[in-house]
């Protein structure tokens, strides 16, 4: 690797960890607007592109936002209409069943395995892949898009993504270690009664870190792809901590 590619990938993390500042910036200020009744339950959000000059963050950061203050249970989207202010509390509204309350524990543990695993099989896949393998890797990511927009389950095509990407080490170790975990790794097969396992503009988010990982290795950048792939983990494990600090 070049001092160019080192350089240019040194770059993409500090874009990347910018980016997630920005978000997490904008989380807290429109957090503090709701709970202090600036916001009321049932007003309406500002657009994107309002909400971008207002603060003076990109599309992507203010995406971002939104989709972790409706995860936390502090916007829902209206299709047609726009994002409206829920009542923070809603996000308790929800009762797990025991079975479900029983995995939060593994869930976690699976997530940093995952996290220490698949991010460096994202490497690999980056500069190993072959043609047939990114087109494999892309295949999967066409049908997780499909199945969203179907209004399908998708956790077989969300799986069968990152099983492409662990085929694409040709390492079989990679694919031996997810193939013994099978579906269940994907969090939300685990827990059906949480809203965001069938919340459209959730899985949008999540398809969208899926494409980050495919762009990087596509464009074989192993430490990108190791970037995206820990980025996309770590997303799901904060999530699976803020439901385990609720029971």
């Amino acid at each position: 690797m070049g001092i160019c590619d080192r350089r240019c990938e040194g770059w993409d993390l500090k874009m990347r960890r910018s980016r997630e500042r920005l978000a997490q910036q904008l989380i807290d200020q429109m957090r503090a607007q709701i709970e202090s009744g600036k916001l009321k339950e049932g007003d309406q959000l500002p657009t994107e592109p309002q909400l971008e000059a207002t603060f003076g963050v990109s599309r992507t950061v203010v995406r971002e936002a939104i989709a972790d203050l409706r995860s936390a249970g502090y916007v829902r989207p209206i299709q047609g209409k726009g994002v409206f202010v829920s009542n923070p509390s809603a996000q308790k509204a929800f009762s797990l069943t025991p079975i479900e309350i029983r995995s939060i524990p593994e869930t976690l543990e699976l997530l940093e395995f995952r996290m220490a695993t698949e991010g460096e099989a994202a490497a690999i896949a980056a500069y190993r892949r072959t043609a047939e393998q990114e087109a494999a890797i892309r295949a999967a990511n066409r049908k997780m898009a499909q199945m969203i927009e179907d209004g399908a389950p998708t956790v077989e095509a969300d799986y069968e993504f990152h099983m492409a990407i662990a085929a694409a080490t040709n390492n079989r170790f990679y694919v031996d270690v997810l193939r013994h975990f099978g579906p269940r790794s994907i969090p939300r097969g685990q827990f059906p009664t949480l809203p965001e396992a069938h919340d459209r503009a959730y899985l949008e988010k999540v398809h969208a870190e899926h494409v980050e990982i495919l762009e990087a290795i596509a464009d074989q950048e192993p430490e990108r792809a190791r970037q995206a792939m820990r980025a996309h983990l770590l997303a799901s494990q904060r999530r699976y901590r803020k439901l385990a600090e609720q029971r």
